[in-house]
């Protein structure tokens, strides 16, 4: 039987190298257009919620949660990576990954629940025990998904991901919503998360083609779960250092100001994730593929960079000049205390997804060591960055982390390119027009709003978002920058596709 006729299983991945690069592109426009749908569904869950519950609400919440998500980072063991890395795998060994996938979840949630009345005497309040027993079923939730999701994400079918992750993210929103409507309180919150994850567990298992047999040993399984446990570790630590700003502000000045901090965070990380999560989703599986050809890599990257980041900087650069009108106009007056900390935050959130984009590149390549490695320096620094601000309250905390993870980065990505040809020049040249255009817009915004002094939220946000508009359209004139828009504006019409190919996208 010729190749192009075998049967694809949920396993293969020959048919994928007959059309990488048109299957890469039209993933990308599936995942961007999921992510898209996705920050129109949790926008309007986060200014309804924002309107029907309290900055103590969402604090108390974020304590649990907190906790909870460094397990959560830890669950899978790093399996989904290794299964999606892998050239060549087998039924018997995503069936033993997958075992041990549930055995962890089921693990950590039996943790988690006993440490609940540890967690409550951490922070000084006993309702944080019921929180976090009905929060640990999250951990044998994710454990029944890892796999199938992995297999999804492998055969790159982004179709299929697409309808998983909206038809998940609006249900559970909606239960969210109406728990807040009726009164329940903090406890819409806690829905959400296991909605959506018993949602999203529920779905994959539908679409896949795959059952697991009764968990079998080779030698492979042992090099997966080495791999896997490395990448389960650097997420371990990524979220701690993510984490670490959470918990110290609970710790340390309570509920109220922990509320004010995470929605800043929340709301600002919600950009990031639309942009950062359908790239990974196309880049690892994509350079997995190709990791053996150095230019096509080194081209492949720069090219997402450079997209990503015409994406990000101006959307960025719009919200650090409009942080207020923002803050005020989305999650009500009750929050304005939090479009500070929105402001100094979104500094550093471009920084933070050139972060993300060289977790690509280490896993990508099976660099699970060195991922690791780079992340048990870069942690502690960071973290002891928050502590350095923690006195001077959630502002000191927000600046002293962006200042540090600014001054890191170049060092980050030269040591992520360490074994390409990749270099910190090209990507500064990838980066040179967006930023520079980006910047120019902030410049010529924040004058406009210093010199006509709006004293209304609306005219603020009309006058910042008007004049940034109008400095974007002058730049798009200059030639270098014109240059690139012609270059993206190539990229868009190979995303316009045949409705035939979106199917074949699946």
């Amino acid at each position: 039987m010729p190749a192009q006729q075998k049967p694809v299983t949920a396993l293969s991945t020959e048919h994928l190298g007959a059309d990488l690069k048109g299957r890469s592109v039209r993933g990308g426009l599936l995942n961007l257009t999921s992510q898209g749908t996705q920050f129109v569904i949790q926008m309007v869950a986060t200014v309804v919620l924002a309107r029907l519950l309290t900055p103590a609400d969402f604090g108390l919440v974020a304590m649990v949660a907190t906790i909870t998500g460094l397990g959560q980072a830890f669950a899978d063991l790093g399996l989904s990576e290794a299964t999606i890395q892998r050239k060549e795998i087998t039924h018997g060994q995503v069936s033993a990954l997958f075992w041990i996938n549930v055995s962890v979840g089921l693990a950590l949630m039996l943790i988690s629940m006993a440490s609940a009345p540890v967690l409550a005497r951490l922070y000084h309040d006993a309702r944080l025990v019921n929180l976090s027993l009905l929060l640990s079923f999250t951990f044998l939730i994710g454990g029944l998904r890892v796999q199938p999701d992995a297999l999804l994400k492998r055969q790159m079918r982004f179709a299929s991901l697409l309808v998983r992750y909206v038809t998940s993210y609006a249900i559970a929103v909606v239960v969210a919503i109406t728990m807040a409507w009726r009164g329940a309180g903090y406890w819409a919150l806690v829905a959400l998360p296991l909605t959506l994850n018993f949602m999203q567990m529920g779905i994959s298992w539908l679409m896949v083609r795959w059952r697991p047999s009764l968990p079998r040993w080779d030698a492979h399984v042992g090099s997966m779960i080495t791999f896997g446990g490395n990448v389960a570790a650097s997420y371990f630590v990524i979220t701690t250092s993510r984490s670490a700003d959470n918990v110290l502000i609970g710790w340390y000045l309570g509920a109220g100001p922990l509320g004010l901090y995470s929605r800043a965070y929340n709301l600002l990380m919600l950009p990031v994730r639309q942009l950062s999560i359908p790239a990974a989703s196309v880049a690892v599986p994509a350079f997995s593929r190709i990791q053996s050809d150095a230019e096509r890599f080194a081209r492949y990257y720069l090219r997402a960079v450079n997209l990503i980041i015409w994406i990000s900087a101006p959307v960025f650069g719009f919200l650090f000049v409009a942080a207020h009108p923002v803050i005020v106009l989305l999650l009500g007056n009750q929050w304005r205390d939090a479009a500070p900390v929105f402001r100094i935050l979104s500094i550093s959130a471009l920084g933070q997804l050139l972060i993300e984009s060289t977790i690509w590149l280490f896993v990508s390549r099976g660099q699970s060591k060195r991922l690791l490695r780079l992340l048990l320096i870069t942690t502690p620094i960071l973290v002891g960055s928050y502590v350095v601000g923690l006195p001077f309250g959630i502002k000191g905390v927000a600046l002293s982390g962006s200042l540090i993870l600014l001054a890191s980065l170049p060092w980050i990505l030269k040591y992520a390119f360490q074994g390409t040809i990749l270099t910190l020049p090209s990507v500064g040249r990838a980066a040179l027009c967006p930023v520079s255009t980006s910047l120019i817009a902030v410049l010529f915004a924040e004058l406009a709003l210093h010199y006509t002094a709006p004293d209304r939220i609306f005219l603020q946000l009309f006058v910042s978002a008007g004049m940034f508009t109008l400095t974007l359209l002058f730049c798009v004139l200059l030639p270098p920058v014109k240059r690139e828009v012609m270059s993206l504006n190539k990229l868009a019409n190979e995303l316009r596709l045949p409705a035939t190919t979106l199917e074949n996208a699946s």
